[in-house]
């Protein structure tokens, strides 16, 4: 399950980071400014974000084969709608921002959470760290391929082999996928027959108004805003930087557009160490001293990427890639522990929730770097502001810890949060 959840985590990502390698090609060929384009890549991320909650509880209601057959078919479609019919930008944003946000949004680490909580009694968080390093293959292994392709074709190529992947990643979920371990009549991993029932049937009822009244209960309770706010300064900082502007910041210091995804490969393949590492280390370490660590890492290396970025690859630049790369998508599994901690068998919609918030930042700041290309002309303040923003979210962990030891005091409050009702 973990390979076939994988699988369809890749497809869907590696439509979440081709935005900023045919930004340039699509300014060339259409006239768009990088606004007009932004702003297509921001609805998206909002929709990455917003979208997830709802198709987690889909999830519970459908089944998770079903849910993610319809995502991966929507991608598909989108492939093909935006190679063949993007005469003006309001269609990219139509196309790219509300069809493949939706697409994407129901084919996130939430889906991925809904994987680990379902199938896996123990080792959840090594599982979430896989599942997470299999989104961050997507969104950047394929890159330096697209890349390629792209220098022998238009921008065209690289959104229909992303459609190919989905097409891939839909095969194997109507093949393999199951939605959940009853089915196969086994328990999740490391469960036993004492432990039987937390292979729970599936959710009943309207799964918008479950969705909508866990926000409720979620919005209650404190914990839940400071790690929404730390997971949108997150998604700020990874998402809505990397994914969009890399590329073309790159671009700017004469760097081409092939040799720039190859370091967004090794982001992407440092990820993969981080996130695993990441998951491994939040089943043994306090999560919120992980988040911590991680964000003032991540705030160190975005510092310094202004002056270390040349036309040419070079050591310092591939260094950057990987210290990047470690720490990049390595919030995850801790972020996740902590919305199982604090929201028991709803912590797939509250972190979806969360997710929401992430989003949220990734977008601003996807609109707010092309906002800052075209006025100053240069990306460089935008890193200043993203290394900044790493250092608030690191407080904010800090804060999230003594929130934590103060709602210890109360069982009471403890038991309240998130409940269905």
């Amino acid at each position: 399950m973990v390979a076939v959840a994988a699988l369809a985590l890749i497809a869907a990502g590696s439509f979440t980071t081709i935005a900023g390698l045919i930004t340039e090609p699509l300014v060339d060929a259409k006239g768009w400014s990088r606004t007009d384009i932004g702003i297509g890549v921001a609805i998206n991320m909002v929709l990455y974000g917003g979208v997830a909650p709802f198709a987690a509880a889909l999830m519970d209601r459908c089944g998770l084969r079903r849910v993610t057959s319809v995502a991966l078919v929507a991608l598909i479609a989108s492939s093909l709608l935006i190679a063949n019919a993007t005469p003006n930008a309001l269609s990219f944003v139509l196309w790219w921002g509300l069809l493949v946000g939706t697409g994407t949004g129901s084919i996130t680490m939430v889906f991925g959470a809904t994987v680990a909580n379902r199938w896996f009694h123990e080792k959840i968080g090594l599982a979430t760290g896989l599942l997470t390093a299999a989104s961050v293959v997507g969104q950047f292994a394929m890159l330096p391929v697209l890349s390629v392709i792209l220098g022998h074709s238009d921008w065209r190529a690289p959104v229909l082999i992303c459609g190919g992947l989905a097409l891939v990643g839909l095969i194997g979920v109507q093949a393999l996928m199951k939605d959940s371990p009853r089915e196969l009549g086994i328990y999740p991993y490391g469960a036993d027959a004492s432990s039987r029932d937390i292979a729970r049937s599936a959710a009943t009822g309207n799964p918008f108004t479950r969705t909508v009244h866990v926000l409720r209960d979620c919005l209650r309770d404190i914990r839940f805003w400071t790690v929404a706010l730390m997971f949108a300064l997150c998604g700020a900082t990874t998402n809505g930087l990397m994914w969009s502007h890399f590329t073309p910041a790159a671009h700017d210091h004469g760097m081409a557009a092939t040799a720039a995804s190859s370091l967004l490969a090794v982001v992407g393949l440092a990820n993969v160490l981080g996130t695993v590492t990441a998951g491994w280390l939040t089943d043994r370490i306090e999560p919120r001293i992980l988040l911590a660590v991680f964000f003032l890492g991540r705030g160190v290396s975005l510092a310094l990427l202004p002056i270390l970025f040349s036309g040419d690859l070079n050591p310092n630049l591939l260094a950057f890639a990987i210290a990047f790369g470690i720490l990049d998508v390595a919030t995850v599994p801790p972020t996740l522990a902590l919305c199982r901690n604090y929201f028991g068998d709803n912590s797939a919609l509250a972190f979806g929730w969360v997710n929401v918030f992430h989003q949220i930042g990734a977008g601003a700041m996807a609109l707010i770097g092309g906002l800052i290309r075209d006025i100053n002309g240069s990306y460089t303040m935008m890193w200043v502001i993203s290394a900044i923003v790493c250092v608030a979210a690191a407080g904010l962990g800090a804060t999230s810890a003594r929130l934590h030891r103060v709602s210890e005091r109360s069982a009471s409050d403890a038991e309240s949060c998130c409940t269905t009702g």
